[in-house]
């Protein structure tokens, strides 16, 4: 069992940029794959991004490539998300999450343990 608790989440101006954080609480932090995933009002939530145990290899989504960057440090149990050129469409409550396995790091419904959230809003 592993809990996550994300923090960073504001509203911020189109082409603003944060940092989100997820602190982890297990000492076996290293062992995980580690993601982030988004959901917007009335919408599915979707893969954002995820990073693999040692963060040597990173996934993003088609949507925040380029402007979305993921990172962990295994010696702190944090996992951080960078966003910049932020985009009102990219307003959505934003979720850490984390999983044994590492295949469809695309599909929410395979991801084992979930933080609580943290809003993101992007104002026009």
């Amino acid at each position: 069992q592993v809990q996550l608790v994300e923090s960073g989440g504001g509203l911020v101006q189109a082409g603003g940029s944060l940092r989100l954080s997820c602190a982890a609480s297990r000492r076996t932090f290293s062992s995980y794959f580690m993601g982030w995933f988004r959901q917007a009002p009335g919408k599915e939530r979707e893969f954002v991004a995820a990073i693999t145990r040692s963060g040597g290899s990173t996934y993003y989504s088609d949507s925040v490539k380029g402007r979305f960057t993921i990172s962990r440090d295994n010696n702190k149990n944090t996992v951080d998300l960078k966003m910049n050129s932020l985009k009102p469409e990219d307003t959505a409550v934003y979720y850490c999450a984390a999983r044994g396995g590492s295949y469809n790091v695309t599909d929410h419904n395979v991801w084992n343990y979930w933080g609580q959230g943290t809003q993101v809003t992007v104002s026009s």
